[in-house]
């Protein structure tokens, strides 16, 4: 991708080698710890400087930051692996505040946590074996970057705009919370009759957010950003994360019904729907009863 002349999103929460949590408190539990909570109540110490080691990092230093930031803000991390990421979010926070506008009405951008080997969100704790993930209740996406090391070795899906693919994915599923689409479905799967009807729902739901990063893709290429080959990178990704392939791998074999996310050959698809036609009615998987 030439991303050479993008600005850099200044909304990227930088959370890497904080250990568990967002204030560096990577300890387990026992009694040391509650001696330590209430020695530091009696001689008025932070707690938390004393739990995580002098109120340092958990899992060593943190990358560089970038100085300054409004007062009470996070600082920006500053290095290539986030400048990358703020520059794709910045993408595709243009991409959707016009698609918004265009429909009458505003978007509301995401934040994006960086973070390594887990994090706390709104939605709960998440291991970064869970890959990267959107938590609606707090409008974030979250992403452990070793997951690009993952999808290059594992997955064999290399490329800027694989990794670009991901987040884009990710902010699909942001602009679904915004449109209500999340709410609709969570309800739908509610009132399933079947764990095969429910994961049917969260399939089209999980297409759908692959056809929005599709129409990232289109505004990406209109805007003159990307390489040639980066298409294929983008597919190469959906294909390998598909839930047939993934299975097959695993298991030695594959369960439709037990599909979450879709196939192979349907990821690929329904983002090649929204990179060909960069039509947000396009992506409407709920509809359709072939997907």
């Amino acid at each position: 991708m030439k991303l050479g002349g993008v600005r850099e999103s200044g909304n990227v929460e930088d959370r890497r080698g904080m250990g568990f949590g967002r204030g560096g408190m990577a300890v387990g539990g026992g009694c040391g710890t509650l001696i330590v909570i209430i020695l530091a109540i009696i001689f008025g110490v932070d707690p938390g400087q004393l739990l995580s080691g002098g109120g340092g990092p958990a899992e060593g230093p943190p990358p560089a930051q970038r100085p300054g930031g409004a007062p009470g803000q996070p600082q920006q991390p500053d290095d290539e692996d986030s400048r990358f990421v703020r520059k794709v979010l910045t993408t595709t926070e243009d991409v959707w505040t016009d698609v918004f506008q265009r429909n009458g009405s505003s978007y509301r951008k995401p934040t994006l946590v960086l973070f390594t080997q887990q994090v706390q969100s709104a939605c709960g704790v998440a291991g970064a074996s869970v890959g990267p993930f959107y938590c609606p209740a707090d409008e974030k996406v979250y992403i452990d970057l070793s997951f690009y090391d993952e999808l290059q070795s594992r997955f064999r899906a290399p490329g800027d705009f694989a990794q670009g693919y991901v987040i884009a994915h990710e902010v699909g599923h942001h602009v679904q919370n915004l449109l209500g689409t999340s709410d609709k479905v969570t309800q739908l799967q509610q009132r399933a009759r079947s764990e095969a009807q429910a994961n049917d729902l969260s399939v089209r739901l999980e297409l759908q957010a692959d056809c929005y990063a599709g129409v990232w893709g289109f505004y990406a290429k209109q805007r003159d950003l990307l390489d040639p080959g980066d298409l294929e990178e983008g597919l190469r990704a959906a294909s390998a994360i598909g839930d047939d392939r993934l299975q097959r791998e695993s298991q030695g074999y594959v369960v439709p019904d037990s599909f979450t996310h879709g196939s192979s050959e349907q990821r690929m698809r329904w983002f090649r729907q929204g990179f060909d036609s960069g039509d947000i009615r396009r992506c409407d998987t709920f509809s359709t009863r072939g997907l």
